[in-house]
């Protein structure tokens, strides 16, 4: 059945794009299709802000040199004309972008996009039906995603701010459908990055201003210069957990290859340093002022600190988390701040092979990282540990980096027993040892981080390599 299925899909395009007299589009560097849905009729339920969103997000994609396709309020032939239209902009492009705003299921194990009266209804339906009524009714994502990777564009990026729960109560607030089964999580093909406004079990929420939370989150960081695709989404989804008081998760699955790709530009470069003009000469002191009630400074806000996080700030990062700590004790509040910096240093590291004061400036957020775990998360929350073991890790990275082998040793053995699982670990405390001249202690690492009881397999063959070169 799914193979006549998808067979009727594929008849169903070539009608379309048989019937489309229009001249084929012309191809662009980046090309975008953008769909807000909201209109739904009411058995569905009509959603207030993806209409908004469809619009901030195409006229900032035109703004970012985009050639956009924008559509809204599609019913399934609508939407599958809009998607050959699309597919026809995407050869030699280098970057193709898919925006959905507007409520999503799965079915079966499938990701299906509801158009606008659509007709589709579980109630009473067995599996075959429900699958049968899916392909007819809805729209088939992952067959998108198929099409855009099977076009050429050299980085495809599809983006879904729809709800990825069960059933809930339909309020006309969530981004979910009455059907049963919110977006399941996809694998995207090589080149691709799929982004959901919500992780699985979770609600997008549609925002109290004229913008869904997510699309607004995501439009300010589009919009900023010097960032790369992925950390546009990791900023993101800063955003949101820090607006949502962790009610609201994105996650993005991504298979991205290549260049780095700066969707705003690069960032514009610093202003020449000027010398400072001559300080003025002391005045005469006057006699000392009486004591004076000092208010103390307020504490600083999860938003500051967040901000903080997200441009890089680590010590002032940490500091702030250690003066809420200091006033309010540990608590959850440090956990997100503190992962972003993880990702931070994690970024810096990415490709570099030697010395340099970017290195020099990882350590030192490692070191504050450390602290900010030892004083502003309390000692039973789940992720101390393993933000330790992180952070221990990419330190003696660091370390190894700046030559200081023996020290990066010290640091991978801190971080082993926390997570014996992690064969990254593993691999790199092989590789203090081979710089320390210890063959046979880099050996018996690398031997083990081989192993296939580990499931990380880009450690696996990292340690692999290691080994061959040694024999």
């Amino acid at each position: 059945m799914p193979s006549r299925l998808r067979l009727a899909g594929f008849l169903l395009l070539a009608a379309f794009a048989l019937r489309t007299h229009a001249a084929p589009a012309k191809p662009s560097a980046r090309t975008a299709l953008v769909i807000g849905n909201a209109k739904y009729e009411a058995a569905v339920g009509p959603l207030r802000n993806t209409g908004n969103d469809a619009k901030a997000v195409a006229k900032t994609l035109r703004d970012l040199g985009f050639a956009v396709i924008e559509k809204h309020d599609v019913t399934r032939d609508q939407l599958l004309r809009a998607v050959v239209e699309f597919r026809a902009t995407l050869t030699g492009a280098e970057v193709g972008l898919f925006y959905y705003a507007g409520h999503g299921i799965s079915v079966a194990g499938s990701n299906y996009l509801l158009p606008i009266k659509s007709g589709y209804t579980a109630e009473g339906a067995d599996d075959v039906t429900l699958r049968l009524l899916a392909e007819t009714k809805l729209f088939n994502v992952e067959q998108a995603v198929a099409d855009m990777k099977s076009s050429g564009a050299l980085c495809n990026l599809v983006i879904l701010d729809a709800c990825r729960t069960t059933a809930v109560a339909r309020t006309g607030r969530t981004r979910d459908a009455t059907s049963p089964g919110g977006l399941s999580e996809m694998k995207p093909p090589a080149g691709s990055l799929i982004a959901f406004a919500t992780d699985a079990g979770q609600t997008a929420l549609d925002g109290d201003g004229t913008n869904g939370l997510y699309t607004e989150e995501l439009l300010k960081n589009l919009r900023t210069p010097g960032l790369t695709v992925e950390q546009v989404f990791k900023r993101t989804r800063a955003g949101v957990l820090e607006r949502s008081n962790g009610g609201q998760i994105p996650a993005e699955y991504s298979r991205l290859v290549g260049d780095d790709i700066f969707l705003a530009g690069q960032a514009p470069a610093a202003a020449p340093m000027v010398a400072s003009p001559p300080a003025p000469a002391a005045p005469v002191e006057s006699p000392p002022s009486p004591p004076r009630s000092v208010t103390p400074p307020a504490l600083p806000t999860l938003k500051e600190v967040a901000k903080l996080a997200t441009a890089g700030k680590a010590r002032e990062c940490v500091e702030a988390l250690q003066q809420i700590s200091k006033s309010k004790g540990p608590g959850d509040y440090a956990a997100l701040p503190i992962e972003v910096l993880l990702d931070r240093v994690k970024e810096d590291l990415k490709d570099t092979t030697t010395a340099s004061p970017a290195v020099e400036s990882a350590s030192t957020t490692c070191e504050l990282i450390l602290q900010a775990l030892r004083d502003c998360l309390p000692p039973d929350h789940e992720k101390k540990i393993p933000f330790t073991a992180k952070a221990l890790n990419r330190r003696g990275d660091t370390l190894l980096l700046l030559g200081r082998a023996d020290e990066a040793l010290e640091a991978y053995n801190a971080a082993l027993p926390l997570t014996p699982d992690d064969s990254y670990i593993l691999y790199n405390r092989g590789r203090a040892h081979l710089a320390l001249g210890s063959t046979d202690a880099a050996k018996a690492d690398f031997t083990e981080a081989a192993s296939t009881k580990y499931h990380q397999l880009k450690a696996r063959k990292l340690a692999e390599e290691a080994l061959s070169k040694l024999k």
